[in-house]
Parts: structure tokens; C-alpha cells; sequence
């Protein structure tokens, strides 16, 4: 499975990205079953690279939507300004505007509803 995960409204997106990229990354559960990546868009002519878009995480079967999204959501509450955090999978997206009990149920929804589902590990 190939989920993506943006921000947007928080702070500064790059500094954004790279503490949530380090955060999973430090979250055992993740570093067993997920390969996480920075995601570039495209670089603008003239410029050293690409702006920072997203993260990429590139999961197997066994790895916990919940506990995911729980990383996500206590990741999401550390910050001062805590941004929007949108999850894509394929064409289906949600956003967390606020990490409420309603937000997360929509996002393992949207894990649990496309083939090659995860399990919510409960």
C-alpha cells in the first residue's frame, strides 16, 4: 500500500514535512513495516531542486491504520501552529483539519475501503 501525507496552514510545509518524516521514522511500529520518503514536486527553472510535497509511505499487509493515524494525530498536536494534515491513497483523500474522534474514523475508512486494505490492528 502507497499513502501519501501533505501539509499545509501550519508553518513553514519543508519544516513541516521533514519533522513529521523524522517523527515517523522514530516511531518503531513504523521503521518495521513502512519505507518512508520525501516526496519533491517538480524544481522551477533555475532553481537547486524541488520544493518538498508530501510524504510517502510505502506499507505491507500487518501495518496498523490506527496506530498510523494516532502517530499522525500526536505528531499533528506538537506543532505550535498544528497544520491540515490531507492522507491520499490512490484517489481518495481525507483531511485532518482538527484530529477529532470523527476525522480519524474517516481517515481508517478510507484505508479499510480501497483493495489491498490494512488492517486497523484492532
Amino acid at each position: 500500500m502507497e499513502l501519501e501525507v501533505q501539509v499545509d496552514g501550519g508553518g513553514d510545509r519543508g519544516s513541516d514535512l521533514r519533522s513529521l518524516h523524522a517523527w515517523l521514522g522514530a516511531d518503531p511500529a513504523v521503521r518495521r513495516s513502512a519505507a518512508v520518503s520525501l516526496v519533491e514536486g517538480s524544481a522551477e527553472p533555475g532553481s537547486m531542486g524541488g520544493l518538498l510535497e508530501a510524504v510517502q509511505l510505502v506499507t505491507e499487509n500487518g501495518w496498523s491504520a490506527a496506530s498510523f493515524v494516532m502517530t499522525v494525530v500526536t505528531w499533528r498536536q506538537t506543532r505550535s501552529r498544528p497544520p491540515r494534515v490531507t492522507l491520499r491513497r490512490g484517489d481518495v483523500e481525507v483531511t485532518l483539519l482538527e484530529g477529532t474522534d470523527t476525522e480519524v474514523r474517516q481517515v481508517l475508512e478510507m484505508l479499510a475501503q480501497q483493495p489491498g486494505s490494512i488492517e486497523d490492528g484492532e
